[in-house]
């Protein structure tokens, strides 16, 4: 199953469009997790007490590559794989090089890793992303206005009368996207501008970041985000399920906040 298939079905069969992101802190571990043992286990138990709540998992490389945990990252997405087949994975990358590093950063992603899909910068141009959207099974997420304060920096300067977000929106959209495998991701920071995204590029998946602990508004996203049949979205969260208790009972909350989340982004859509 591709990862556009295995999106567009769990979408379906959870009655969701929350990603939990997988962002495993130092420090924030429960009380008796340490090292790449309660790494794992920290996350597989997250993994294990929401898989029936989600439409994917995006686990970030960085937090556990710093801590020199990329081999718990590859266990933990064959776990997902095993335990709990058709939700994909997203692996939370950005990365974004010449070609032939390019090809290397795709074999890391998908045949490393194993991983769905992956996000991608697309500064360097259609070169840097060819080997990934040759993977035509594979998901190919691209930056466009991104969550953070300094996104605009860059990706509302003017070109040609529209901004560059807009402009790498369309070019996504027309000349990119033949394998139909590629998303965009959108921060929920800005919905009014997700929305002019949305009208861009019609029912091309949209992964919204800065749900919750950056101050996105689940009700802006949706009315501005999802498409006519109510999904085209994977709304991510990470600390505030992760992180919804530091005890023993870190498991039981992050399901129970992810349900809350489920429930509150199904409220809008209709």
């Amino acid at each position: 199953m591709n990862f556009m298939t295995a999106l567009k079905d769990a979408w379906r069969r959870n009655d969701s469009l929350v990603c939990v992101g997988l962002d495993p802190e130092p420090g924030r571990l429960p009380a008796g997790l340490s090292g790449n043992e309660g790494i794992f286990t920290f996350c597989r138990d997250i993994v294990d007490a929401t898989a029936g709540l989600v439409c994917a998992y995006k686990p970030q490389i960085a937090h556990f590559a710093a801590q020199r945990a990329e081999g718990v990252l590859e266990r933990l997405i064959a776990h997902i794989h095993d335990k709990h087949p058709g939700i994909p994975v997203i692996l939370d990358a950005k990365r974004g090089d010449i070609g032939s590093t390019a090809k290397h950063y795709a074999a890391e992603a998908f045949d490393r890793y194993d991983a769905d899909a992956v996000t991608l910068n697309p500064y360097l141009g259609h070169d840097s992303i060819a080997p990934f959207l040759e993977r035509a099974d594979k998901g190919v997420i691209l930056l466009c206005r991104t969550s953070n304060p300094g996104g605009k920096d860059f990706q509302a300067l003017d070109c040609g009368g529209e901004p560059l977000y807009i402009r790498v929106a369309e070019t996504i959209a027309r000349d990119w996207n033949g394998n139909g495998n590629c998303a965009l991701v959108t921060g929920a920071t800005w919905p009014e501008e997700l929305g002019r995204v949305r009208r861009v590029v019609g029912d091309m998946p949209l992964l919204v970041p800065g749900i919750g602990a950056q101050g996105g508004d689940v009700k802006a996203v949706m009315v501005n985000g999802k498409t006519a049949d109510g999904t085209g979205l994977m709304i991510s969260s990470s600390r505030a399920i992760l992180y919804a208790s530091a005890g023993p009972d870190f498991a039981d909350l992050a399901h129970r906040a992810a349900d809350e989340m489920r429930k509150s982004v199904n409220l809008f859509r209709i």
